[in-house]
């Protein structure tokens, strides 16, 4: 018997079409859906991973309740493109974005450039769009997004101006949530459920990503431990980023609604931190490696899906 490996496209486009199957049932049957995404950061980083140092327990605790894929990979090791083929079901040769930004070496208009670029995600039926024109979903977006505004990428709510608006670039002023709190986060839910609507939840974090400058209660976890204060301050994002995860599940779940809610994990991009610098290693983020490519992914349906690794 052969095998392979599955990219993220192609999980997304499995999950996807079972969600648009199960979403065709009534209105009692269509569950919430929470994406919990990872910026930056190696399949090796987590507890239910093997690692022996960096602590992940609210994953951990997730992961157990999952349909756990260890060997996910995405189909490209940067930000952007990754979370285009996430939100399309894609490859990257099919929605156009292959980078972050368009290169000034080739375009001398770079607003025109990022302009047409954004074009890109009004060409398809995207995960939020599906949800809300189809389905009757409410839908909000935080952390990392590339797509113009939240509204463009067919969230009813958001955080994220995006261009051409000033500073609107990958985030913005979504890049808060879980640096600062969950407030616009806890918002929503309380809106969802005063509606009484089905939501989906698009929580993208900028953790771990650089600025590594964790609370002194992660980073005092780690920097005896290592003998890099880079790697230190890198385990030390992971884990406060876990917590944040933990947090967005806890929400959901006091408010009662967690067994009528899919959760779906998965990181951007690998990172490997240089042990002599805030950067990352050679055959990790950009690269095609392991490091690069490769992460978990894992689907949890309390009382639906029985947990088991894939």
């Amino acid at each position: 018997m052969t095998h392979r490996y599955f990219t993220r496209a192609e999980y997304l486009i499995f999950f996807v079409t079972c969600l648009a199957s199960l979403l065709q049932a009534e209105k009692n049957s269509s569950p919430n859906i929470v994406f919990l995404l990872s910026d930056d950061q190696s399949y090796t980083d987590y507890s239910f991973m093997g690692h022996d140092i960096i602590k992940t327990p609210y994953l951990d605790k997730l992961a157990k309740q999952s349909v756990v894929f260890k060997r996910g990979y995405v189909p490209i090791a940067l930000c952007r493109p990754s979370i285009m083929s996430m939100v399309t079901g894609h490859y990257p040769h099919t929605h156009l974005v292959t980078g972050n930004d368009p290169s000034a070496k080739y375009f001398e208009d770079r607003d025109a450039a990022k302009a047409k670029m954004i074009e890109n995600v009004d060409r398809f039926r995207i995960i939020p769009r599906i949800l809300v024109e189809e389905k009757g979903y409410l839908a909000h977006q935080s952390g990392k997004w590339w797509e113009g505004s939240y509204q463009r990428g067919g969230f009813t709510h958001g955080m994220t101006r995006g261009f051409p608006e000033k500073g609107g670039r990958h985030g913005d002023d979504g890049l808060k949530i879980g640096r600062d709190g969950l407030k616009e986060v806890e918002d929503f839910l309380d809106l969802a459920q005063k509606e009484d609507k089905p939501f989906f939840l698009f929580y993208a974090p900028f953790l771990p990503h650089t600025p590594h400058n964790p609370p002194a209660e992660y980073l005092n976890k780690y920097k005896d431990k290592v003998e890099s204060i880079h790697v230190a301050k890198y385990y030390a994002m992971v884990e406060w980023f876990d917590k944040t995860c933990g947090d967005v599940v806890n929400s959901i779940e006091k408010r009662g609604l967690k067994k009528d809610t899919i959760f779906v994990y998965l990181t951007d991009n690998g990172w490997i931190q240089n042990e002599e610098s805030k950067k990352f290693a050679p055959r990790s983020k950009q690269s095609a490696n392991e490091g690069g490519t490769r992460t978990p992914i894992f689907f949890t349906w309390e009382g639906q899906w029985e947990p088991q690794d894939r």
